[in-house]
């Protein structure tokens, strides 16, 4: 099965698309796992010191006494209010939260506590700390708790700044509290009636704690990020090189069918004359024998021209140029005298003018011949005009010598002009199916034109003509 170019680029793109999600996915894990990591071995340390700072008290130091002094006194309402108004209870409990957690904000000492802790252990990281209640709740007399405060809900009368999805903010400047920053989660709570259960957490982190975890995973990100470029690297080549195989393969192919039906065409021509001078009836005239002579004859030549076009193909970039000085103009006159000759039985005008009076130049006849003979055959053979026209005009100034050669046939489009030098390219035009060749006339040309030194240019608009132009540098007139 054979699949096209535009598949495999999808099939490509899908695959590094899939790697490229797969690579995302294990840095990723990594960045999570690094991120849960981080800060571990300080986290269970301030979680020791803190605890130890806070024993017997709660949150910080004094933050018992602070809760107790206003806690304690409206345990009797709390029971009442619960029991009788459930309204009244809802409302009054968010009032002495309000009242508890104010002071306690205001009387908070855990930035002191941590400072002591960096002294202490000769931290310079600079530490960024959250410090939040989860919940309180008081134990009635019959032995459950009654939910005072919880962060799960919202309460519009405790003060809308305080409150965050992770608990009441008592104090700190940490800005993101998450599972991974928690350094301490603690429930202190006694188990007699009328006291009440706190539950409060301590979150702690480093200030660039991002981009000291981006730092530590640089070598993973540039080497993932490496081996993505290294990947797409592989494949343009690999893609690449495939192309251009396929390309190769596809022109020897091209050129196999071509040269075949080329080579075939002759061959077959001077078979059937053969046969036919075998056939007694046949060779009684005299007239029958001079015409398939001239088939035999003119078949042979074709075969010639093909065997030598061939092999000028493959030695032409081996061959050494014998370059002698000839006037352009004399020479162009000898080509389009021999080149009428083999077109006189087709209607075919052809015009030479020249504009130029010093025309001499060093260069290889043959190869100038056969420059000019294989543009002149290909205005020819894409040409569907009844009457076929090609002007040649030699013209030049101080700089360079010109020769251009036009022609009225079917012209090129863009992509055609961009192509046409290309050894075995061949126009799928349908204007010009019955063309034939072997891809090979311009590509010779081009080569003979690179082995002079020489540039050239092509101008041609579909349905209208071509014109080449030859450019000789005046600095290799002889």
């Amino acid at each position: 099965m054979t699949y096209s170019t535009r598949t495999y680029r999808v099939i490509a793109v899908i695959s590094f698309t899939i790697l490229s999600v797969v690579q995302l996915f294990l840095v990723f894990n990594t960045y999570e796992l690094e991120k849960e990591r981080y800060f571990f071995p300080e986290k269970s340390a301030i979680n020791e010191y803190y605890s130890r700072r806070i024993t017997n008290d709660k949150l910080f130091p004094g933050g018992q006494h602070i809760i107790d002094s206003v806690f304690n006194r409206n345990i009797p309402r709390f029971e009442y209010y619960y029991r009788n108004n459930k309204d009244s209870f809802y409302n009054h409990s968010q009032l002495v939260c309000d009242s508890i957690f104010t002071k306690l904000r205001e009387h908070q000492s855990v930035g002191k506590i941590l400072t002591d802790y960096k002294h202490e252990h000769g931290l310079n990281d600079s530490i960024e700390y959250a410090l939040t209640i989860d919940a309180l709740e008081l134990l009635s007399e019959s032995g459950n708790y009654i939910p005072i405060y919880n962060k799960k809900n919202t309460y519009p009368l405790i003060h809308a700044s305080y409150q965050s999805p992770v608990g009441i903010r008592i104090g700190g400047n940490l800005m993101k509290p998450d599972l991974q920053n928690r350094a301490t989660g603690l429930t202190v709570s006694m188990p007699y009636p009328g006291t009440y259960k706190l539950i409060f957490s301590l979150y702690v982190d480093t200030h660039n704690r991002l981009l000291v975890i981006a730092r530590k995973m640089m070598p993973v990100l540039l080497l993932s990020l490496l081996s993505l470029l290294i990947n797409v690297w592989l494949f343009y080549v690999t893609f690449k090189n495939w192309l251009k195989q396929k390309k190769l393969s596809e022109m020897k192919t091209d050129f196999i069918n071509s040269i075949t039906h080329e080579f075939n065409t002759p061959i077959t021509a001077i078979t059937v004359a053969n046969r036919s001078l075998q056939n007694d009836r046949i060779i009684d005239k005299k007239q029958n024998i001079h015409e398939l002579s001239a088939v035999i004859q003119r078949q042979a030549s074709r075969l010639q021209k093909l065997v030598a076009q061939v092999l000028d193909l493959t030695t032409l970039n081996e061959v050494a140029l014998q370059k002698e000085p000839y006037s352009v103009s004399s020479l162009l006159d000898e080509i389009l005298l021999d080149y009428r000759l083999n077109v006189a039985d087709n209607d075919i005008r052809l015009n030479l003018t020249k504009n130029i009076e010093a025309d001499t130049v060093l260069l290889d006849s043959f190869y100038f011949t056969t420059m000019l003979l294989n543009i002149m055959d290909n205005s020819i053979k894409y040409n569907s005009n009844n009457t076929k026209e090609i002007i040649v005009a030699v013209f030049g100034d101080r700089e360079s010598i010109k020769i251009s050669i036009q022609d009225n046939g079917i012209g090129m489009t863009d992509e055609t002009k961009q192509n046409i030098f290309k050894k075995f390219y061949r126009n799928n035009d349908k204007d010009i199916t019955e063309a034939t060749g072997l891809g090979l006339g311009l590509y010779y040309v081009k080569q003979c034109a690179d082995a002079h030194g020489w540039s050239l240019q092509v101008d041609s608009k579909k349905g209208v003509g071509t014109t080449f132009i030859i450019t000789i540098p005046v600095k290799r007139i002889a």
